[in-house]
């Protein structure tokens, strides 16, 4: 099941977006809230949220900037009357922009999208040659450096950058922690915590809700906490 939250400042909207994810078998509409603020809080109390259906046009704080503020924003269907804006979600690397008004047809692929995706993370990455790349090339500054998946001690989300923390030196770079989750080998490397993405095999201890790796306490927080624990076990 999708959990989602809905973010609208049209009561309507809201209603349409409900209805719809009712009908959907996929979807569990968590929350909707009318106020962007509103919805910001609710994600940094360490709620797990797997996408957010978002309107973009809105008093305070609008879509773009509720994302930007994000460290890890979850998966983004922008839901806007304008069309301007698509650019904008291009930029943010959203999954869908639906234009009001939406129809029902419409708002089910999108949701299909997001169950594809969802289900790419969730299988081994695999190279189409059959063997993965044991390095990733990350653009940092004014240039791209080539960094050995082995190097890789935890890569932590910052407010505007990601930091990788190598054991040679930190890199920052502007990519996402969900793009790295992504890409890199889910055998290796694994989420404790919306901020932080750890490497299986730099680990040295856990604790708790806490893994050590290099004398660096990491937390484990409740999303991840039992995806961690059943890897753990597998290889216990």
């Amino acid at each position: 099941m999708i959990r989602c939250i809905a973010v609208d400042d049209e009561p309507l909207a809201l209603e349409i977006i409900e209805d719809y994810a009712k009908k959907s078998s996929a979807l569990q509409l968590v929350q909707k809230f009318t106020r962007a603020a509103d919805a910001l809080k609710f994600l940094q109390q360490e709620e797990r949220v797997d996408l957010i259906l978002l309107d973009i046009k809105m008093p305070d704080i609008d879509g773009i900037q509720l994302v930007k503020s994000l460290k890890n924003p979850p998966l983004i269907i922008f839901t806007s009357a304008y069309e301007q804006y698509a650019l904008d979600g291009y930029n943010l690397d959203v999954i869908d922009y639906l234009l009001k008004p939406i129809s029902f047809e419409r708002f089910m692929k999108s949701v299909t999208k997001v169950q594809e995706y969802l289900s790419k993370e969730k299988q081994p990455a695999a190279a189409d040659s059959g063997k993965l790349n044991d390095y990733i090339f990350i653009k940092t500054e004014y240039k791209i450096i080539k960094i050995n998946l082995e190097d890789i001690l935890f890569i932590e989300a910052l407010k505007d950058y990601t930091k990788i923390y190598t054991q040679n030196q930190p890199v920052l770079t502007l990519r996402s922690l969900k793009s790295f989750e992504t890409k890199l080998p889910q055998e290796k490397f694994i989420r404790v915590h919306r901020s932080y993405l750890v490497s299986l095999d730099k680990i040295n201890s856990v604790e708790r809700n806490t893994v050590m790796i290099a004398n660096q306490p990491i937390p484990i927080s409740e999303g991840y906490r039992d995806r961690f624990y059943e890897l753990i076990s597998r290889n216990s």
